[in-house]
């Protein structure tokens, strides 16, 4: 086991002792369920289904002939209420099913693969057909991220496990409680990579994590007649935040840095989050598409703190309510980490394949305070992991001035919120940057 890290990084308050100790609880769904037709970085699916019909759990209920996009499945039986657009986490309006849940869980017949008997194509045709997607944030088809053009020179698949956002903790629970599922979806995609080593990073501040894993892949080892099983190892990386990004991952991982404007792909690197590959083993050895994912509940403002087993398509506010429901008026609901996560206009909105966290904060946690004025002290730039000039950006950004904004690398960010994070002047300089990264990427898209 190695021990390794990138250059930079900050320390938040981790907040994660509210639930790391708490064990995965399931929610169903009660009443009906919105399945979002856009649920991934891609083009959105059309629906394959209409107001009447019958739908069974796993049933694929919308899709896309789009080179970028994932299917989308039921995870209830009932019938089908509507399709409309309903508004989405993120604020903007989307398409969606609304299933009318019968309550029964009626399903199709789940058909189980073996992978290590299958072409690379026919793994690949499997994960999307399964709605696969990354589920640490970004919710990037995985079919194409396990398929990059220089496929023959991938030497390192990573698995996430380093979970550097406070509070958050689903994926330090998986590594607990899925241990195994984790291992095998890991050699599914070394099955396809077979010069590659998996490598499993976690962060040091989760040491039975690391032990789990450790262990669970020992097993394999010595269980498994898999060339691939011996190309596996679990890296324990130092605690700073943000490890957990792809290309500081890499960088702790492998020593080398993603150029800029590039993929992990051109460092030779594919990461995937601990999750996804739970979601890979599902596909396969228990023939299920992505219906479910786990999402940590926390904050001072709820009354039972956790992490949820929730189907996709449940709403922010039943998933609230399971954990007890608010202590108080809550002045600020996240949906995710608190410094990667967008603020809720809404609890009524459901649950989509990248749901991790809801975040309820009591008013000492929030320390909400005005901006003040720039005193060009250069913290942001020390804290910066992609050694940008977030205190320049910003000013671009607030200015509208686009093309200084490129030129001074502003797309390279990653939208961490280290700046922030370390502002003496509480300036909210992600926000005015990751405003203006988006504007610039849907007028790129035109």
């Amino acid at each position: 086991m190695s021990s390794l890290t990138f250059k930079k990084g900050i320390h938040p308050k981790h907040a994660k002792k509210q639930t790391q100790n708490k064990a995965i609880e399931y929610v169903l769904p009660e009443g009906d369920v919105t399945i979002m037709l856009l649920q991934h970085i891609g083009a959105p699916c059309k629906s394959l289904v209409k107001p009447g019909d019958l739908v069974l759990v796993g049933q694929k209920i919308g899709d896309s002939d789009s080179f970028v996009s994932a299917p989308v499945h039921s995870t209830v039986s009932g019938k089908v209420k509507k399709v409309a657009e309903v508004l989405h986490p993120s604020g903007s309006k989307i398409p969606a099913v609304i299933i009318e849940n019968d309550g029964e869980y009626k399903e199709i017949d789940m058909v189980v693969k073996d992978p290590y008997s299958m072409s690379k194509e026919d793994i690949l045709s499997t994960i999307r057909e399964a709605g696969v997607v990354g589920m640490g944030g970004a919710g990037f088809p995985t079919h194409i991220k396990l398929n990059p053009p220089n496929s023959d020179q991938i030497d390192h698949i990573i698995i996430n496990g380093a979970e550097c956002e406070p509070y958050l903790t689903s994926d330090h629970r998986v590594m607990l409680e899925e241990t195994d599922r984790v291992v095998l979806g890991l050699s599914v995609i070394l099955s396809i990579f077979p010069k590659a080593k998996g490598v499993i990073a976690i962060e040091d501040n989760k040491p039975d994590a690391i032990k789990a894993m450790e262990e669970a892949v020992a097993k394999f080892k010595n269980t498994s007649n898999l060339e691939i099983a011996k190309n596996m190892y679990v890296a324990r990386l130092a605690t700073k935040y943000p490890q957990g990004a792809e290309k500081q991952l890499i960088y702790s991982i492998t020593k080398r840095e993603v150029p800029s404007g590039k993929l992990p792909a051109d460092a030779f690197c594919i990461v995937q989050n601990i999750d996804t590959v739970v979601a890979i083993h599902r596909a396969f050895f228990r023939g299920r598409p992505l219906m479910r994912r786990i999402v940590t509940v926390s904050g001072e403002n709820v009354k039972n703190p956790g992490n949820y087993k929730v189907k996709i398509g449940t709403s922010f506010r039943q998933v609230i309510e399971h954990a007890g429901g608010l202590i108080d008026e809550s002045k600020k609901i996240i949906a995710g980490g608190p410094m990667m996560g967008m603020a809720l206009f809404s609890v009524d909105v459901p649950i989509i394949k990248t749901s991790g966290a809801i975040l309820l904060l009591s008013d000492d946690e929030m320390h909400m305070r005005d901006e003040s004025p720039c005193i060009r002290c250069g913290k942001c730039v020390d804290a910066c992991p992609m050694n940008l000039l977030p205190l320049d950006l910003d000013k671009f950004a607030r200015n509208n001035s686009k093309e200084q904004f490129v030129n001074y690398k502003g797309m390279n960010c990653i939208e961490c919120g280290s700046c922030s994070f370390v502002c003496p002047s509480k300036r909210h300089l992600v926000q005015s940057i990751r405003t203006t990264r988006r504007t610039i990427m849907a007028e790129r898209r035109k």
